[in-house]
């Protein structure tokens, strides 16, 4: 089986390799934008903003640099609703994923919009850049798909899954898989796992590792395949309609590779960016977000985050009583033990 999806590959078109995260760099990145929203002059920024039913004060410029999809789309939405509260929102398109970060760090822009935090964390790291993020917005899940079968309940014994084979799309595709009982993975595989930690495989599918872009083609000669949303646009499927499975807010990859606003440290709690993660995180924006997208972007539940932090709180409490009992009945052992040798 595994052959003829290869074969059924090479036959293909040659696909370009689009990588998980933050995607290629720019070659010249002098180029600092593809589009860019018109610049509002400082006078016009000190002016009263015409807003919905008159005028408002105007607070100032907020200057964000962005990806062109969703994340520039998703900024024009909150614009308006911005300009109601006196902020002019001010978007910066980019088509690579190192300027954005550069820009916000020399405090040419006052945030961006584009990353995760595990690329954020590894810039950082790299760059000796001190960017922090503030807001966590939207995530685009995995989904499984339909391929020769149109449901997991129809899943039988010896089934041909086509998964992405780079590190990330590949650990992704297996939680997912995961979390809807088709195999189990080794504990502590989370998001390096390979098809190597597989520990149990109860209908003995095959995965079928294959590049990215090319998992899509091969719907016709598998079962099922796993794929992130932009690949599933692209092969004509509605998230939303078609996605037999597909990450949930809760899910350990939806947490780890939500889409942030990201600002230089120190600027966390300026009123600018206050009002702009506000914004993005209104009802008025989730709204748009779940209606444009079809489920190919989805906002991010920040509940997911608080219930993981009240459940580690409640582990700590947990354990400092259990320590605290222990103490306690160290000391009453002690005290009996000393009041025995003194009655002796």
């Amino acid at each position: 089986m595994k052959k003829r999806v290869l074969s059924s590959i090479l036959a293909g078109v040659l696909a370009v390799s689009v990588f998980a995260g933050c995607g290629s760099k720019t070659e010249d990145n002098s180029q600092a934008a593809d589009n860019s929203t018109t610049s509002a002059t400082e006078a016009a920024a000190e002016e009263s903003t015409e807003a919905a039913g008159g005028t408002v004060e105007s607070k100032g410029t907020i200057k964000v640099a962005a990806s062109a999809t969703p994340h520039a789309e998703i900024l024009a939405a909150a614009k308006p609703i911005l300009a109601e509260q006196g902020w002019d929102l001010e978007v910066t398109e980019f088509d690579d994923y190192v300027l954005p970060n550069e820009v916000v760090e020399s405090g040419e822009m006052d945030a961006n919009y584009f990353q995760h935090v595990p690329y954020l964390d590894s810039f950082n790291e790299e760059k000796g850049t001190h960017l922090v993020e503030v807001g966590k917005i939207h995530y685009e899940p995995f989904g499984i798909y339909p391929g020769a079968k149109s449901s997991l309940d129809d899943i039988a014994d010896g089934d041909v899954i086509a998964v992405p084979n780079d590190t990330t799309n590949e650990a992704r595709a297996l939680l997912l898989l995961q979390d809807n009982g088709i195999i189990t993975l080794k504990d502590g595989a989370g998001l390096n796992a390979t098809v190597k930690d597989i520990a149990e495989n109860p209908h003995n599918v095959e995965i079928v590792e294959l590049e990215a872009a090319q998992v899509a083609r091969v719907t016709g000669e598998t079962a099922y395949v796993v794929l992130n949303g932009n690949y599933a646009l692209e092969a004509g499927f509605s998230v939303g309609k078609d996605a037999l499975a597909y990450e949930k807010s809760d899910s350990e990859a939806a947490k780890t590779y939500v889409n942030v606003i990201a600002v230089k440290e120190g600027n966390e709690n300026s009123d600018k960016i206050k009002a702009l993660v506000d914004v993005l995180k209104s009802d008025e924006i989730k709204d748009f977000i779940n209606e444009k997208y079809d489920g190919a972007v989805i906002p991010f539940d920040d509940s997911a985050d608080t219930e993981d932090a009240a459940a580690e709180e409640t582990d700590s409490k947990d354990t400092d009583s259990k320590d605290e009992a222990k103490e306690d009945a160290a000391e009453e052992n002690a005290e009996t033990t000393e009041a025995a040798e003194d009655a002796e």
